[in-house]
Protein backbone atom coordinates (compact mmCIF):
# COMPACT_ATOMS: atom_id res chain seq x y z
CA UNK A 1 0.00 0.00 0.00
CA UNK A 2 1.41 3.75 -0.77
CA UNK A 3 1.41 6.58 1.52
CA UNK A 4 -1.16 8.45 -0.76
CA UNK A 5 -3.90 6.34 0.30
CA UNK A 6 -2.76 5.97 3.74
CA UNK A 7 -2.97 10.25 4.12
CA UNK A 8 -6.48 9.70 2.32
CA UNK A 9 -7.47 7.23 5.10
CA UNK A 10 -6.36 9.71 7.88
CA UNK A 11 -7.74 12.85 6.50
CA UNK A 12 -11.07 11.18 5.71
CA UNK A 13 -11.05 9.85 9.47
CA UNK A 14 -10.15 13.20 10.68
CA UNK A 15 -13.01 14.68 8.68
CA UNK A 16 -15.58 11.75 10.18
CA UNK A 17 -14.75 12.12 13.09
CA UNK A 18 -17.46 13.46 15.83
CA UNK A 19 -17.39 17.30 17.01
CA UNK A 20 -16.74 18.36 20.27
CA UNK A 21 -19.88 18.50 22.34
CA UNK A 22 -21.29 21.85 23.14
CA UNK A 23 -21.72 22.93 26.57
CA UNK A 24 -24.97 21.90 28.08
CA UNK A 25 -27.80 24.78 27.58
CA UNK A 26 -29.35 26.62 30.31
CA UNK A 27 -30.92 24.35 32.68
CA UNK A 28 -33.27 24.01 36.15
CA UNK A 29 -33.44 20.80 38.13
CA UNK A 30 -35.46 20.27 41.64
CA UNK A 31 -33.04 18.86 43.99
CA UNK A 32 -35.11 19.18 46.92
CA UNK A 33 -39.32 19.93 46.66
CA UNK A 34 -38.37 23.48 47.07
CA UNK A 35 -35.13 24.09 45.87
CA UNK A 36 -33.87 24.21 42.64
CA UNK A 37 -30.85 24.74 40.97
CA UNK A 38 -30.03 26.22 37.70
CA UNK A 39 -27.02 25.58 35.30
CA UNK A 40 -25.41 27.37 32.31
CA UNK A 41 -22.27 26.94 30.32
CA UNK A 42 -19.36 29.59 31.31
CA UNK A 43 -19.45 32.15 28.34
CA UNK A 44 -19.36 35.46 29.37
CA UNK A 45 -17.73 38.08 31.78
CA UNK A 46 -20.59 36.92 34.09
CA UNK A 47 -24.26 36.35 34.22
CA UNK A 48 -27.62 37.74 35.41
CA UNK A 49 -30.27 35.40 36.82
CA UNK A 50 -33.52 35.66 36.58
CA UNK A 51 -36.71 34.15 37.72
CA UNK A 52 -40.60 34.77 37.23
CA UNK A 53 -43.88 33.05 38.77
CA UNK A 54 -45.54 33.39 35.07
CA UNK A 55 -43.64 33.19 31.67
CA UNK A 56 -44.89 36.20 30.86
CA UNK A 57 -43.53 38.15 33.47
CA UNK A 58 -43.02 40.70 35.42
CA UNK A 59 -39.11 39.17 35.78
CA UNK A 60 -37.05 39.98 39.40
CA UNK A 61 -33.74 40.14 39.13
CA UNK A 62 -32.03 36.81 41.58
CA UNK A 63 -28.44 37.70 41.18
CA UNK A 64 -25.80 39.15 39.09
CA UNK A 65 -23.26 36.51 38.95
CA UNK A 66 -19.05 36.73 38.58
CA UNK A 67 -17.09 35.19 35.78
CA UNK A 68 -16.87 31.35 35.91
CA UNK A 69 -19.43 30.41 38.08
CA UNK A 70 -21.85 27.98 35.98
CA UNK A 71 -25.02 27.29 38.49
CA UNK A 72 -27.46 29.07 40.83
CA UNK A 73 -29.21 27.73 43.67
CA UNK A 74 -32.54 28.97 44.61
CA UNK A 75 -33.86 27.57 47.66
CA UNK A 76 -36.81 27.49 50.55
CA UNK A 77 -39.33 28.26 47.17
CA UNK A 78 -43.17 27.99 47.98
CA UNK A 79 -44.32 25.23 47.12
CA UNK A 80 -46.27 23.97 44.60
CA UNK A 81 -46.17 26.72 42.47
CA UNK A 82 -44.27 27.34 39.14
CA UNK A 83 -40.70 29.33 39.02
CA UNK A 84 -39.54 30.33 35.13
CA UNK A 85 -36.23 30.88 35.30
CA UNK A 86 -34.06 32.49 32.56
CA UNK A 87 -30.53 33.68 32.34
CA UNK A 88 -28.34 36.51 30.62
CA UNK A 89 -25.06 36.69 30.03
CA UNK A 90 -23.04 40.33 30.51
CA UNK A 91 -19.90 41.58 29.65
CA UNK A 92 -17.86 44.91 29.01
CA UNK A 93 -14.69 46.47 30.05
CA UNK A 94 -13.35 47.43 33.21
CA UNK A 95 -12.38 50.53 35.26
CA UNK A 96 -8.90 50.12 37.11
CA UNK A 97 -9.67 49.10 40.41
CA UNK A 98 -9.86 51.23 43.44
CA UNK A 99 -9.63 51.44 47.10
CA UNK A 100 -11.94 53.57 49.59
CA UNK A 101 -9.73 57.02 50.10
CA UNK A 102 -7.38 56.30 47.03
CA UNK A 103 -6.95 58.82 44.49
CA UNK A 104 -9.54 58.47 41.69
CA UNK A 105 -8.28 55.60 38.84
CA UNK A 106 -6.02 56.66 36.57
CA UNK A 107 -7.77 55.37 33.53
CA UNK A 108 -10.62 56.95 31.29
CA UNK A 109 -13.73 56.34 34.25
CA UNK A 110 -11.90 57.77 36.74
CA UNK A 111 -13.39 55.48 39.31
CA UNK A 112 -13.38 57.32 42.85
CA UNK A 113 -14.75 55.92 46.25
CA UNK A 114 -14.89 58.03 49.66
CA UNK A 115 -15.50 56.48 53.07
CA UNK A 116 -17.45 58.05 55.17
CA UNK A 117 -18.60 55.81 58.20
CA UNK A 118 -19.95 52.44 57.14
CA UNK A 119 -20.76 53.42 53.36
CA UNK A 120 -18.98 54.35 50.31
CA UNK A 121 -19.71 56.45 48.01
CA UNK A 122 -18.71 56.17 44.27
CA UNK A 123 -18.21 58.44 41.36
CA UNK A 124 -17.02 57.91 37.75
CA UNK A 125 -17.15 59.64 34.53
CA UNK A 126 -19.83 58.08 31.69
CA UNK A 127 -17.07 57.58 29.20
CA UNK A 128 -19.61 54.88 27.08
CA UNK A 129 -22.31 55.90 25.10
CA UNK A 130 -24.26 52.64 24.96
CA UNK A 131 -24.08 51.00 28.41
CA UNK A 132 -27.20 49.28 29.66
CA UNK A 133 -25.79 50.44 33.10
CA UNK A 134 -23.19 50.15 35.36
CA UNK A 135 -21.87 47.06 37.45
CA UNK A 136 -20.35 47.73 41.03
CA UNK A 137 -17.73 44.96 41.64
CA UNK A 138 -16.08 44.01 44.52
CA UNK A 139 -12.96 42.19 45.82
CA UNK A 140 -13.28 42.14 49.87
CA UNK A 141 -10.32 41.50 51.39
CA UNK A 142 -8.76 38.24 51.11
CA UNK A 143 -10.57 37.33 48.11
CA UNK A 144 -8.59 36.44 44.66
CA UNK A 145 -11.89 37.18 42.45
CA UNK A 146 -14.17 40.35 41.86
CA UNK A 147 -18.06 39.72 43.07
CA UNK A 148 -20.98 41.82 41.74
CA UNK A 149 -22.18 44.05 44.30
CA UNK A 150 -24.51 46.52 43.12
CA UNK A 151 -26.08 47.82 39.21
CA UNK A 152 -27.22 51.26 38.31
CA UNK A 153 -29.03 52.47 35.77
CA UNK A 154 -27.74 53.75 31.73
CA UNK A 155 -25.60 56.89 32.27
CA UNK A 156 -25.28 56.97 35.57
CA UNK A 157 -22.03 58.83 37.74
CA UNK A 158 -22.40 57.51 41.28
CA UNK A 159 -23.65 55.24 43.44
CA UNK A 160 -23.38 54.36 47.53
CA UNK A 161 -23.10 51.02 48.86
CA UNK A 162 -23.60 50.22 52.58
CA UNK A 163 -20.54 48.36 53.58
CA UNK A 164 -21.22 44.86 55.02
CA UNK A 165 -18.73 43.27 58.03
CA UNK A 166 -15.56 42.22 56.32
CA UNK A 167 -15.85 44.77 53.64
CA UNK A 168 -13.81 47.47 55.18
CA UNK A 169 -10.51 47.96 52.72
CA UNK A 170 -12.13 46.01 50.18
CA UNK A 171 -10.88 46.53 46.22
CA UNK A 172 -13.95 48.21 43.77
CA UNK A 173 -14.13 48.14 40.44
CA UNK A 174 -16.67 49.99 37.72
CA UNK A 175 -17.78 47.59 34.70
CA UNK A 176 -19.66 49.27 31.86
CA UNK A 177 -22.59 46.41 31.43
CA UNK A 178 -23.31 44.89 27.95
CA UNK A 179 -25.91 42.30 27.76
CA UNK A 180 -25.75 39.13 25.97
CA UNK A 181 -29.04 37.33 24.37
CA UNK A 182 -31.93 36.21 27.08
CA UNK A 183 -31.61 32.86 27.18
CA UNK A 184 -34.35 30.14 26.69
CA UNK A 185 -37.09 30.48 29.75
CA UNK A 186 -36.88 27.21 31.38
CA UNK A 187 -39.64 26.14 34.22
CA UNK A 188 -39.94 23.88 36.78
CA UNK A 189 -42.45 23.62 39.88
CA UNK A 190 -42.21 23.75 43.29
CA UNK A 191 -43.47 20.12 45.31
CA UNK A 192 -44.86 19.72 48.43
CA UNK A 193 -43.37 20.79 51.87
CA UNK A 194 -41.69 17.85 53.60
Amino acid sequence: MSVKPLVFVALLAVGCSTPAPLPPPFTASLTSPTDVVLHWPDDADGHRVEYANDPAGPWTTLRFLPPHTTSYHHPDLIPETPFYYREQPFTGPVSAETTAGAPAAADATGLHAVASGDSVTFTWADRSADEAGFLLEIRRPGATAFDPVEVTDPDATTCALSLLPGEAGATYRLRALHYGPLSPVVHQTTGKER
